[in-house]
């Protein structure tokens, strides 16, 4: 089966819909409301979905991975967003390094596990 995929675009979900939708503004995505309950949020040729619904089982199991150009630039620019003051249940984890490269983490304030990764050249 040959795939002549366009993108992927993961449906994340929400606690409190507005609340995520700020953060993720915050983190320089942009939002384009498709209806009530439903944005896709863009940065480059990456987007997502995020819809105005909680399963708490399913949002706690959510992880997505961002690949970056350089993770370290991107740890700093995250870092000074200052998220975890802005936004109940956010977290930052800094860079660790592993044998594949080397990532930085963030919990949105829904519980969303976002991994921002370099891969080793």
């Amino acid at each position: 089966m040959e795939h002549k995929a366009i993108s992927i675009r993961p449906f994340i979900g929400a606690k409190d819909f507005d609340t995520s939708r700020r953060f993720y503004h915050d983190m320089g995505f942009d939002e384009t409301t498709l209806g009530p309950g439903m944005s896709v949020f863009k940065t480059g040729n990456i987007s997502f979905y995020l819809q105005d619904a909680y399963v708490k089982d399913w949002v706690d199991n959510t992880m997505v991975f961002l690949e970056v150009d350089d993770v370290d630039r991107y740890w700093k620019e995250l870092s000074e967003l200052n998220l975890p003051a802005k936004y109940d249940g956010a977290r930052l984890t800094p860079v660790k390094t592993y044998d594949w490269g080397r990532e930085c983490f963030v919990h949105d304030p829904s519980g969303i596990l976002w991994h921002f990764g370099e891969f080793s050249k």
